[in-house]
């Protein structure tokens, strides 16, 4: 069978996977582009779309890598990222592990048109990645908007040795800062002219219906107690302390939009659009965080006693 086009590999594996039924979204977000990937991984061809040799064969071991990618990935149900050890992310690779989770936030739409038109960046402009993770969202600041300094804070260890890893592969040492720490707990109070933030924020109900490729993900980076939005709440409170007047906060709440637009009724959320797809993402000037510390104080305190 070794002596396939690149191109029936593809077809083969993308039947093989949906009659398997997956669950792509890790990535990509169906079995063709995902067999494509794994066809190019395995040929070491680029994944930026720029490939367009699809009538060579493949070789023996360039088949058999194939085959056995492919048997993992319906067998085990781990995304592919996890499998290849990399993923994409703003039109960058990163190296991913099973500490970290897999890059696929809408707010790379935001960092590719440089957060035009809520910020203009120049010199010695600061911004905080709070949950960074795999340093993912940090580095790709770091490189789409060259003018800024990123600071990156996690609270797991074992995610911050991938994003050294990362930070050393894009050579962004001199600009992307790893900080470990408890959200703010360890950050000197710097007046970030942006905060950005894509937190654990799956509630306990919408963890236990999730696909199984997502439980190959660290739990502690998706699950946040029984509705999801304690860090989201605690970043709402603490962020002002941190941000120029001029500052905005940037977070991604995914499906915990709702309830937080219950909880926090009176809060002037900006909810972003984004063309690519994508949705739970608010936008808040420092001005209106300000505004809503009473009322998320109010709410902090009484989930204290929850």
């Amino acid at each position: 069978t070794f002596m396939q086009t690149a191109e029936n590999w593809l077809e083969y594996c993308a039947g093989e996977m949906k009659r398997a039924g997956l669950f792509f979204g890790h990535g990509t977000d169906n079995a063709h582009d995902e067999a494509a990937w794994m066809v190019l991984h395995v040929l070491e061809a680029p994944l930026d779309g720029s490939f367009a040799n699809w009538d060579i064969p493949l070789n023996e071991t360039q088949a058999e890598a194939l085959e056995e990618l492919l048997a993992r990935r319906i067998n085990e149900r781990r995304p592919l990222a996890y499998l290849t050890g990399k993923a994409r992310f703003c039109g960058l690779e990163f190296i991913v592990s099973p500490q970290v989770l897999i890059p696929r936030s809408p707010l790379a739409e935001l960092i590719t048109e440089q957060f035009s038109p809520w910020l203009n960046f120049n010199e010695g402009s600061r911004v905080l990645d709070m949950c960074t993770g795999g340093a993912c969202i940090a580095i790709a600041m770091a490189i789409w908007i060259p003018e800024c300094t990123v600071d990156a804070v996690d609270i797991s260890g074992e995610a911050l040795e991938i994003a050294s890893k990362n930070v050393q592969l894009h050579s962004v040492g001199d600009r992307v800062n790893l900080i470990h720490s408890d959200l703010f707990e360890a950050v000197d109070k710097t007046a970030y002219d942006l905060i950005v933030s894509n937190p654990p924020y799956v509630s306990k109900g919408v963890f236990d219906q999730l696909p199984e490729e997502y439980r190959a993900e660290p739990k502690s980076g998706l699950l946040c107690g029984e509705d999801g939005l304690d860090i989201v709440l605690k970043l709402l409170d603490a962020a002002p302390g941190y941000l120029q007047p001029e500052g905005i906060l940037i977070a991604e709440v995914g499906e915990s939009a709702e309830t937080l637009f219950e909880f926090l009724p009176r809060v002037s959320f900006t909810w972003l659009e984004f063309d690519k797809g994508g949705d739970g993402v608010f936008l808040l000037e420092y001005d209106q965080l300000i505004a809503c510390q009473p009322d998320v104080r109010d709410l902090l305190e009484q989930r204290k006693y929850v």
